[in-house]
């Protein structure tokens, strides 16, 4: 089998690695150039930005081969009548060119094919990889998709105004951890509702007025007030 990975983003280099490591194999080809001449491949893999998939996907005409994308939220219909076996292979997790994965049985990957042949061919794809296989629809995907921007890119956005918060100080980010693995680990055996914890849980109005006034700027301050009081909300 031979798998032709359309683009070089942070997705992209970490199939790559993930197809090499477990011998199957792959390239990696720019999404920007050549597209109408690409060498043969069994399978086609596209790891671009949602905005750029459809006209990606349109310049590529390998009507045998298998086309699959990576994204969360793109449906399977961007793919034309001119790819009639299509699918979705959509791995649940933050990817990094920087930090590439070495272990891929732990991800998860959300599958869709047109039809039964494409889903079983994507299935066995799949399982190169993980044996974390789930099929799932537009409906279910695109929530998955939305629910991880909230526990993964809006949680290290915290992160980083938290680093903010400290710049200045004698204090390093790094006291921060133990503190951040310890919360990731309770949810493995609570739920995030019964693991919160702090003054907003607490209902301390005192902490958190004292929190509002060592805050840099209004965004912040906004931030703190609506987070504390969702906080609030959800033991009600």
């Amino acid at each position: 089998m031979r798998i032709t990975i359309v683009g070089q983003g942070n997705v992209a280099c970490n199939l790559l690695h993930a197809f090499e490591n477990n011998g199957v194999r792959a390239e990696m080809v720019s999404s920007r150039v050549g597209l109408d001449a690409l060498p043969e491949s069994d399978v086609f893999v596209y790891a671009v930005r949602d905005e750029a998939l459809e006209q990606v996907v349109a310049q590529v005409y390998a009507p045998r081969a298998l086309h699959l994308h990576t994204s969360g939220t793109m449906p399977l219909s961007v793919f034309g009548d001119d790819k009639p076996h299509a699918g979705i292979l959509y791995f649940f997790q933050s990817f990094s060119k920087a930090h590439l994965i070495e272990d891929f049985t732990t991800v998860p990957v959300f599958i869709e094919g047109r039809n039964i042949d494409d889903i079983s061919a994507i299935y066995s794809l799949a399982q190169t990889l993980t044996p974390r296989i789930y099929e799932a629809n537009r409906h279910d995907r695109e929530r998955l998709h939305l629910a991880g921007v909230f526990a993964n890119n809006f949680t290290n956005e915290m992160y980083a105004i938290a680093a903010d918060i400290l710049r200045g100080t004698s204090i390093p980010f790094q006291v921060l951890l133990p503190l951040i693995d310890q919360t990731a680990e309770k949810i493995h055996s609570l739920s995030p509702r019964d693991a919160q914890t702090g003054p907003a849980r607490r209902g301390d109005e005192n902490v958190m007025q004292h929190h509002v006034s060592l805050l840099p700027n209004d965004d912040f301050r906004t931030l703190y007030r609506l987070v504390s009081k969702l906080i609030q909300q959800s033991d009600k």
